[in-house]
């Protein structure tokens, strides 16, 4: 079996997911994934990638790995190179199972349990819909899309958001109210008023649920490292299960300071490409919960290896997803695989919204718990509306 095509996809709508169909001579296609500046990745899969892909057997995957990420431009970054990097690799894993006849988990391994429990990342039905995905800018509050406009509700009514959470089976849930602070101050300083805003969502939780709900907080990278640390000061008394991304992840030492500096687990990063920046995190004590994302840090193929050497440090794995539906559903087959996975993201206003004008699938999520995907491959596909649409971008490198 050859690769023969490679085929890329994005939308004016969706315009920040790319997706990937690797097409070969037996008639199988396999169906990848990524998000964010889609027509950046979309010209290096076409001009620099498929020139070293047509012609190949597609379930080399690990060899098409290395030789994906041994480019010059592409060493341990979430950039461009990386992103094509990983929606190729989800696609030759769709791909394998395909192939085998077996859901994308069962090529990883099989199932470590039978179900996993999943936290609701509380973001609303616009949220990275579009082209900006700025942290403040694109909250859309006020905008009723639908039942689970979680963002609005962290920012104005989290004790009844965390009621309701509660009600439907999900015991954990992540938010992010200091963000308009960051945002106007440059991630340099917090004034006495700022803080009281955004830790008054905390309060409003813990008096209406106490320590029924967990509350994950995440800073997107935002803050300087003497604020990070006084924020996570006055989080404390709110038990937080974990802070995640307080300062940029590109310096191992100012993490590590930071994690000695709190009682609180840190969570790092959905921003991190490739296993080596982990490691360094790891070797210094940095992370206690070890996040990756599979469309922007190289894959199913390195994820599941950042999970394999979380495992030799004795750390948690859990994957982020809060961008694209097939992104979703890689990142479930990884969970399932994954012995030490701790929980799965999820943004339910995502998978009962606009993932479902996209794919023919996405995993059930019942009780605060999400199921296996079942099928061969991912378990999904894009629905026949996506290639009908005007607003459709087709690319193609054939053989």
């Amino acid at each position: 079996m050859k690769i023969t095509s490679i085929e890329t996809l994005r939308t004016e709508e969706f315009s920040n997911v790319l997706w990937v169909r690797v097409h070969t001579d037996a008639g199988i296609i396999g169906l990848g994934e990524t998000f964010y500046g889609a027509g950046a990745v979309e010209a290096h899969i076409h001009d620099t990638l498929a020139g070293r892909l047509l012609g190949r057997d597609p379930l080399a995957i690990e060899a098409i790995h290395r030789d994906m990420l041994n480019l010059p431009m592409a060493q341990s970054s979430t950039g461009a190179e990386y992103r094509a990097a990983s929606a190729i690799d989800i696609a030759l894993w769709d791909l394998f199972g395909k192939v085998c006849g077996q859901p994308v988990h069962q090529m990883l391994g099989g199932l470590c349990r039978d179900r996993t429990r999943i936290y609701n990342t509380c973001a609303g039905y616009k949220y990275v819909r579009s082209t900006n995905i700025k942290p403040v800018s694109n909250w859309n509050l006020g905008e009723a899309g639908g039942p689970f406009e979680d963002l609005d509700g962290f920012m104005n009514r989290a004790d009844a958001l965390a009621e309701n959470l509660l009600e439907s089976g999900i015991t954990a849930m992540k938010i992010w109210p200091f963000d308009p602070a960051a945002i106007e101050n440059h991630g340099l300083f917090i004034t006495a008023e700022q803080m009281k805003t955004a830790i008054t969502p905390f309060e409003k939780i813990r008096k209406a649920v106490g320590d029924k709900i967990e509350i994950m907080v995440e800073f997107h990278s935002l803050w300087n490292l003497p604020t990070a640390k006084k924020i996570a000061k006055a989080l404390e008394p709110y038990s937080p299960t974990w802070f995640e991304d307080p300062i940029r992840m590109n310096s191992p030492q100012a993490l590590a300071e930071y994690a000695r500096s709190t009682d609180v687990w840190v969570c790092a990063s959905e921003t991190l490409g490739s296993r080596y920046p982990y490691k360094e995190m790891l070797d210094r004590d940095a992370m206690h919960v070890v996040m990756v994302d599979l469309c922007w840090t190289g894959g199913l193929t390195e994820g599941r290896k950042i999970a394999a050497m979380a495992e030799t440090y004795h750390r948690p794995f859990a994957p982020h997803d809060c961008i694209g539906p097939v992104g979703f559903a890689a990142a479930v087959h990884a969970s399932f695989s994954q012995p030490n996975t701790l929980i799965q993201e999820s943004v339910r206003a995502f998978y009962t919204g606009w993932y479902k004008e996209l794919v023919t699938e996405v995993p059930v999520i019942e009780n605060g718990y999400v199921h296996p995907m079942e099928g061969p491959g991912l378990g999904t596909e894009l629905l026949p509306a996506v290639f009908e649409r005007s607003d459709l971008t087709v690319r193609r490198s054939a053989a």
